[in-house]
Parts: structure tokens; sequence; C-alpha cells
């Protein structure tokens, strides 16, 4: 009897996790209960030996990615009343030679903006030994956007007034989202919007910011950005990964757990981050096989002067962008990856997702 009562709480506790109305897998649902029920040290020990298991592979064939990439025409701005935006981007220089066609070629993305490109798209090799692989990369023009932090329905808990999943309402300016930080209590930083201190800002943490006008930042925290009365959202992660243009010092460590206690900074994994250009545009990339120090250079290619590491694993890592296959009918939003082997749904952010992100929206 003492048996069947001490295992009927955690068995209630695990059944409803299953149950609930969630977007996540039933295989990340229970590592994450298990985290959070004192198993999180035999989780992490168990997730690190399976990645440093299957690492990819060096060599092989281009990702398809690249091999056929998307075939979107480059839209010139209307010649009449085109709303004010961000030149072009250049195009990236790719990290492996030779280099494949098209290989950091930038191309729109999702739906236009008084005519405009809001958001061009590319991909590329992460590094010249695993030819196999493709890091995807967003650059978003914040003159023709605004962005905004979503709660999930779990994280980080409440009720808010920008939580999953994008209204209807809201959908007919919907351009792209994309995934935040890690879980706040291995995030080593904060978390404030809606007026509402979450987690308390952590002085020199990698922080996302938002304004009142909807444009987004990457900086530290105390030293590029400070709380004001301007500051709408706060979204912090670790430390800088990139800085002044140049991937920080200290990559290559992690001393105590300073690219996150699980797998830490060299491990081979899918890793997602963002940063800001010299001429405020956002940078976002996302692929398989990134260490810390790879995803970096990467955001620095693509123009990031300071970039953050967000969400790492295949089941986080996400970035979509929208469009209304019938235009007369604005809010009917379909998604679409920004690398093909994205794990997640483009539907994703439409439904109940349990964890914050980002809304990126026409102005």
């Amino acid at each position: 009897m003492a048996a069947v009562v001490i295992l009927a709480v955690p068995a209630w506790s695990y059944a409803h996790v299953l149950t609930a109305s969630t977007t996540d897998s039933i295989g990340a649902r229970s590592v994450e209960w298990l985290r959070d029920h004192g198993a999180g040290s035999l989780v992490n020990r168990v997730e690190h030996w399976w990645y440093a298991h299957h690492q990819p592979r060096t060599g092989g064939a281009p990702a398809p990615v690249l091999l056929h990439p998307r075939t979107a025409v480059d839209a010139a701005p209307r010649a009449v009343a085109a709303p004010p935006h961000l030149p072009r981007p250049a195009d990236m220089t790719p990290l492996a030679s030779p280099a494949l066609p098209d290989e950091g070629v930038w191309r729109p993305a999702g739906r236009l903006v008084g005519g405009v490109p809001a958001i061009y798209e590319t991909a590329l090799r992460p590094d010249p030994v695993h030819g196999g692989l493709a890091t995807g990369v967003a650059w978003i023009d914040t003159s023709l956007t605004r962005a905004v932090l979503f709660a999930g329905t779990q994280l980080p808990g409440g009720a808010w007034t920008n939580e999953a999943p994008i209204p209807l309402g809201q959908r007919h300016a919907l351009l792209a989202a994309f995934n935040s930080g890690f879980k706040l209590n291995g995030s080593r930083g904060g978390y404030f919007a809606e007026g509402r201190m979450v987690r308390p800002l952590v002085d020199g943490a990698a922080s996302l910011v938002i304004d009142r006008a909807g444009r987004p930042t990457v900086g530290q925290w105390g030293r590029d950005a400070r709380m004001g009365p301007a500051v709408v959202s706060v979204r912090q992660n670790l430390s800088l990964i990139a800085d002044h243009r140049v991937p920080v010092a200290g990559l290559d460590q992690n001393a105590h757990g300073r690219w996150g206690m699980t797998l830490g900074n060299r491990t081979l994994v899918w890793r997602s981050g963002v940063g800001v250009t010299s001429n405020g545009a956002l940078v976002y990339a996302a692929g398989n096989g990134l260490s810390v120090e790879t995803l970096a250079r990467v955001l620095v290619a693509a123009g990031a002067v300071r970039a953050m590491e967000l969400d790492i694993n295949s089941e986080w890592t996400r970035f979509f962008t929208y469009d209304a296959p019938d235009h007369a009918r604005p809010d009917d939003v379909v998604g679409t990856k920004l690398v093909p082997d994205m794990r997640s749904s483009p539907n994703l952010y439409l439904e109940a997702e349990t964890r914050d992100f980002i809304e990126v929206a026409a102005r």
C-alpha cells in the first residue's frame, strides 16, 4: 500500500504531462519531466553520451538544400512609395571551399512588406570538414518589421497578452517566428516582458532586447542595453558568443558550464543563435553539427557585430517564414522552414507551443 501511494504521485504527474495540450513530442515531454523531477543529472549524462557517439561524419555529399537552393526571385522594391528599408545584405563568403553554386547567396523569403523583401535567407556549410551539413541563415530588416516576445503555454509561466498561439487576427502581418533561449533555470539570465520581471536580469548576460517601436537588438546587458522606459522585453541567455564583429575568446572552453551544463561548447549538435548587424538588421542562424564556435563564425560571416546563442538540440531550434497562398485571405498563413531538416512543424507557433519565442511582423 505504501509503495502504491508513493508511486501514485509521480505517475499522476507524468500522466498529466503526457495528456497536456502541447506541440512537444512525447520524447521531449518525458525528458523535460525527468529533468524537472530530480533526474536532471542522469538525463544530462545520457544525452551527452548519446551525442558524443553520434557526431556528424566528416566529408559527405552536400546537403540537398545546397544542391537545390530555393528558387525565389529577388523582388525589386516598388518604384513609387516604397517604405524606408535597409539595403539588401551583401552575400556571405562561404566558410568551406570550393564554394558551391549559390552558397551564401541571399534570397527573399516570406511575404513582402510594401513590395519590399523584409527577410532574406541563405544556407552554407558551417566548416570545411563537415561537407554534408548545411546551416540556415536569415537576415531581417528591422526597419520593415517589429519583433514581439511571445510566452509559451508553459514557459515562462503565468498568463500573458502575447502568448502562444499567435492569434488569428495578427497573422495578416506575420512574417516569421523563431525560438528563444534555454529554459530559464539553465539560461544564466533573466526574463522581462509586459512590465513583469519573471526572473531578474543579469549584468553581463547576452540579451535580446526589444523596444517600444518593436526594434530588436542583441548585446551585453549593462553595457549595450539597460532598463529604461523604452524597453518592453528582454530575453537573456548565457554570454555573448560574438562581439566587435569577431567570435569572443574562450569559446573553446566550458568552465563552470558557461555554454550549458548538458552539451557544453564542443559537442556538434543542432544549435541556434541571433545577432545584430552594424545597420541594425537581425541575423539568425541554425543547423545541425554546430559547436558554439562554428555558430559564432556563421553569425559573424552574416554580418553580426554582436551575437548570442539561443536554444540547442533538434527539438528546440526553429525558424519559419510565413506567407498567405491566397492574398485575399492574409490570415491563412503557411509556414516554411529555414532549412528542410528542421524537426518541428512550420505550424508550431500557430498552435499551443509550450516555450517562449520571437514573432516577427510587418510594421
